[in-house]
């Protein structure tokens, strides 16, 4: 791997959404990440992992005696080991970060949960929807008197959790050039999300933010940040906020006579407007119309067409792996730039891998004998 990490060795012990997507996107930037799957998860024929992309995977049962000797084995010659279980559950294996770091204590031990490893609900189950809920996210998203609209799991899963996750790995692994020490990093979603709302807690202080949903000036209420359906009901976004951007649309569309795009009151008549007017033409008629403008007007996407838009292609934003379409390395680097690898089966790489992280032949054998580790 050529990427901005080459050098940087990772164990990622397996799980699910947040923490594979942050050790896809440190294999998309160099790193050597090894993932340590269970023998159960998905032998045979699997669906096609994007985010298990970039890495090999090794078998380990981790709930046979000998299996965290294997774990710490690894983490000898680890930077970073990253895992997303309950709290507990990693040290009642025997691989929690005492004894990681007795072993490595250059290691960065990255956790990722929902709750965190402190506070009451740290034990209890958890899916994105409820942490954006806690934090007060999720009730800020969606039309005034109807219900909240999850986000799909960008929101506390991705951005709330990835994001954090590797920031802090990054930022302990400039620590430790300093220091020479590693240490353990606590993402949790939860976190994430509630600072990922700094700029709301800002508008509140200054009296500019309603806990009413679809009333703000970023969350759909204000006409001129919105989205309007057109003529063969798909959608353009609108996101004039200043000035000038919105004296184009309005000369654009030809409005007569709009109301005060700041006077609240007279919200409700401009947007009829608006969307009398956007239901004139098709979405991408409307695109054609704006693409050359500086009007902040784009055509509402899907996910299957996004992947053909010109500015996508152009910045080569979606790249092809074993014929499947999926989003480049990101972001770009001038002299090291990322790869998007393949993804492996659970256990496709365990006699391999562990060779290479130091095990010879007759222990990996005699690890397979008592089904510690599993060649899938």
């Amino acid at each position: 791997m050529s990427g901005p990490l080459s050098g940087i060795r990772v164990v990622e012990l397996a799980g699910l959404g947040p923490a594979p997507y942050a050790c896809m996107l440190l294999a998309d930037l160099g790193a050597e990440v090894l993932r340590v799957d269970r023998p159960s998860a998905g032998f045979g024929v699997p669906a096609y992992d994007v985010t298990g992309r970039g890495r090999r995977s090794i078998a380990v049962d981790l709930k046979n005696p000998e299996a965290a000797e294997v774990v710490l084995r690894l983490v000898d010659s680890a930077d970073v080991l990253v895992e997303g279980l309950r709290p507990g559950v990693a040290e009642r294996l025997g691989v929690g970060p005492d004894a990681c770091l007795e072993r490595n204590p250059r290691l960065v031990y990255a956790r990722m949960t929902g709750w965190g490893q402190t506070g009451p609900l740290a034990p209890r189950v958890g899916h994105d929807i409820n942490y954006a809920a806690i934090s007060g996210a999720l009730g800020a998203i969606g039309e005034p008197g109807r219900k909240p609209v999850p986000p799909i799991n960008l929101l506390a899963d991705f951005g709330g959790g990835s994001m954090f996750l590797l920031t802090g790995i990054l930022a302990a692994l400039l620590e430790r050039g300093t220091s020479g020490r590693g240490q353990v990093v606590d993402a949790a979603m939860v976190d994430g999300v509630t600072s990922l709302l700094s700029m709301t807690y800002g508008f509140m202080a200054a009296g500019f933010w309603s806990d009413e949903r679809g009333t703000n000036l970023l969350d759909g209420g204000a006409p001129f940040y919105d989205t309007y359906e057109c003529a063969d009901g798909e959608y353009v976004a609108v996101g004039a906020l200043e000035p000038q951007f919105w004296d184009v649309v309005v000369r654009t569309l030809g409005l007569v006579d709009p109301p005060d795009q700041n006077d609240r009151s007279t919200w409700p008549q401009l947007r009829e407007q608006l969307a009398a007017a956007f239901r004139t033409r098709t979405r991408d008629e409307w695109a054609e119309v704006f693409e050359p403008l500086d009007a902040c007007v784009s055509p509402v996407l899907r996910v299957s067409e996004a992947r053909t838009h010109p500015h996508l292609v152009a910045r080569a934003s979606v790249v092809e792996v074993d014929g499947v379409p999926q989003p480049a390395p990101a972001p770009r680097f001038s002299r090291t730039p990322g790869e998007a690898g393949r993804p492996s089966a659970a256990g496709a790489d365990t006699r391999e891998a562990l060779q290479a992280w130091g095990f010879d032949a007759a222990e990996v054998e005699k690890l397979e004998a008592a089904a510690v580790v599993t060649q899938a």
